[in-house]
């Protein structure tokens, strides 16, 4: 029997409250810290898998978006499957299945199976993300959700510097394979601690799954970042193509399905609601710069500033510090003057923030990086906590799992299309760049085998500015040929410089758009995305907010 009594959306009464909501809040940030983590470690590994590995730019690419395209296909799926079936028992299986996967990629020793053990994890990962967004609104009632969806986006800024700090660390004293194994003991701790702080919680009402509208979503997004990935790096080939054309008509059939089915996998008429819709195009065009940008600062870093892997992560640290920062300002605003301002301020920033790589030279030292990681990190402090909060309340509770992964989507979506759109820019614009002075190196007078190595050589050195330091290198170390080093690592660090401008350029053009179109389309009457709404209650809701501070969630 359902109880009908009015309550807030995905709250529970007063005297309902669940008495260890702050403290299951901790174990979902730092379930949500491993699944970005995992995302920016390799970024600092990258240079000690090409050396150890042989990677061609193909394999670095693929070990990348090995765990990027399960990770973002799957997440619409895995959070309905969420509310069904538990979304406690959703974030246990994706923790061990995340930790599985780390595990099997540190005793890897080939390119596939570091490509396989990235699969699985971004496999873990869509399973734990919705579920974290979705519990942490299941527990909070609506005066507390802005607040604890600010910790839970200040966690994904945190993770995005912690990541390349962490694997920096790691890589001081230990091989590459040791930077999969941050994660281990935190998804297991996560694990144990959610068993006793985290509520066991499930949709009411929800007793069958729309497969076909998975099965679609699937190929939809899995489709289009594979497609968008592989062209903008590697060539629109007619295997691409196909991809791209059979991941459009999917999109096609699945709105077609879901406009029609009574229980759909995503209800798309809430995007209709301009609040979720402006929301969504936020948080996707925030984190297609952020990524975009963390992906090439970091080799600017590395390959051109010389930084370790230690010194790469601390530099990249206060990006996550204004994230918090920014979060924290986000949440006691946002009541104040509304979603709209918030929202289009904290965009306004990231987009001065990433303009500011346009003014890149190839002399330009860290202060020109760090401001653009200060602006950027406190743009999406303090937008991204109300646009997540406006996707989730524009869902019922039992479609909480659907709401989750549809913020999620946004965010993975809009992270791939940035390295690889931003990153084709970086990569296009550095190679033309470069060619001419490649073109003048005095290789004509080598014959046989040594004409070979030098053009497979020089083909590295265009190809990215890793490749170029890692020839620059093999240079230095030829008596007959190290002369022509320090020339090939300047000529690489302006052609990079140039890119990073022309790519900053790019992204701050999308984001500055994206920017007067949320602005446009989010009502001014988003005065608080939390404001509660009246909705049926299941007694299963106050199972998940046991009145007892000392009594024991329920089991999943």
């Amino acid at each position: 029997m359902t109880d009908t009594t009015p309550d807030t959306r995905g709250s529970v009464e007063a005297d309902h409250l669940y008495p260890r909501r702050w403290a299951g809040l901790a174990i979902l940030c730092l379930s949500l810290l491993i699944v970005v983590m995992a995302n920016t470690a390799l970024i600092v590994a990258a240079p000690s898998m090409l050396r150890d590995l042989q990677l061609t730019s193909s394999d670095l690419q693929w070990i990348i978006d090995g765990y990027t395209v399960p990770y973002a296909a799957l997440m619409l799926l895995c959070g309905v499957l969420g509310d069904r079936f538990g979304r406690r028992r959703a974030l246990l299986t994706g923790l061990a299945v995340f930790a599985a996967g780390a595990v099997y990629g540190s005793l890897a020793d080939s390119v596939t199976e570091v490509i396989a053990a990235r699969i699985v994890m971004g496999v873990g990962a869509a399973v734990i993300m919705p579920a974290t967004l979705s519990l942490l609104v299941a527990m909070f009632p609506a005066h507390e959700r802005a607040r604890a969806i600010a910790a839970w986006a200040a966690t994904s800024g945190l993770a995005i510097a912690l990541g390349p700090l962490l694997a920096g660390w790691l890589l001081e004293s230990h091989a590459w394979g040791s930077t999969f194994l941050i994660n281990v003991p935190i998804a297991a701790a996560a694990a144990l601690a959610s068993l006793a702080l985290v509520p066991a919680s499930r949709a009411a009402d929800v007793d069958r799954t729309d497969w076909i509208g998975g099965l679609l979503s699937i190929v939809t997004v899995g489709g289009l970042v594979y497609a968008i990935i592989d062209g903008f790096h590697f060539g629109w080939s007619a295997g691409t193509l196909a991809v791209l054309v059979a991941s459009v008509a999917a999109a096609a059939a699945f709105v077609a399905w879901e406009l029609r089915h009574p229980r759909p996998l995503l209800d798309l008429r809430r995007l209709t609601d301009r609040a979720v819709g402006a929301a969504c195009i936020s948080v996707l065009l925030l984190f297609f710069a952020t990524f975009g940008v963390i992906y090439f600062v970091a080799q600017q870093f590395q390959f051109v500033l010389d930084y370790g892997p230690l010194e790469t992560g601390l530099r990249l640290l206060p990006l996550a510090g204004a994230v918090s920062a920014g979060a924290a300002v986000s949440a006691r605003l946002t009541p104040l003057i509304g979603a709209r301002a918030t929202v289009t301020a904290g965009m306004a920033a990231a987009t001065a923030g990433t303009l500011v790589l346009t003014q890149c030279h190839s002399d330009s030292g860290y202060g020109i990086y760090l401001a653009c990681l200060l602006l950027l990190g406190s743009g999406i402090g303090i937008s991204t906590p109300p646009a997540t909060d406006l996707i989730m309340a524009g869902f019922p509770e039992n479609e909480l799992g659907a709401a989750g992964g549809l913020n999620d989507t946004a965010v993975e979506f809009g992270g791939s299309l940035g390295i690889a759109l931003l990153g084709s820019v970086l990569a296009t614009t550095y190679h033309r760049e470069i060619s001419d002075f490649l073109a003048e190196l005095p290789l004509g007078n080598l014959t046989g085998s040594m004409a070979e190595q030098a053009e497979l050589a020089m083909t590295a050195a265009g190809d990215s500015v890793g490749g170029a330091s890692i020839v620059a290198d093999e240079l230095a170390a030829n008596p007959l040929a190290s002369s022509h080093a320090e020339p090939l690592r300047e000529a690489a660090g302006t052609a990079f410089a140039d890119a990073i401008g022309q790519a900053g350029l790019v992204g701050g053009i999308a984001l500055a758009a994206g920017s007067l179109l949320v602005a446009a389309i989010l009502p001014s009457r988003s005065t608080s995305p939390s404001i509660p709404r009246p909705v049926p209650r299941s007694p299963e809701r106050l199972t998940n907010a046991p009145t007892d501070p000392h009594r024991a969630p329920p089991a999943t």
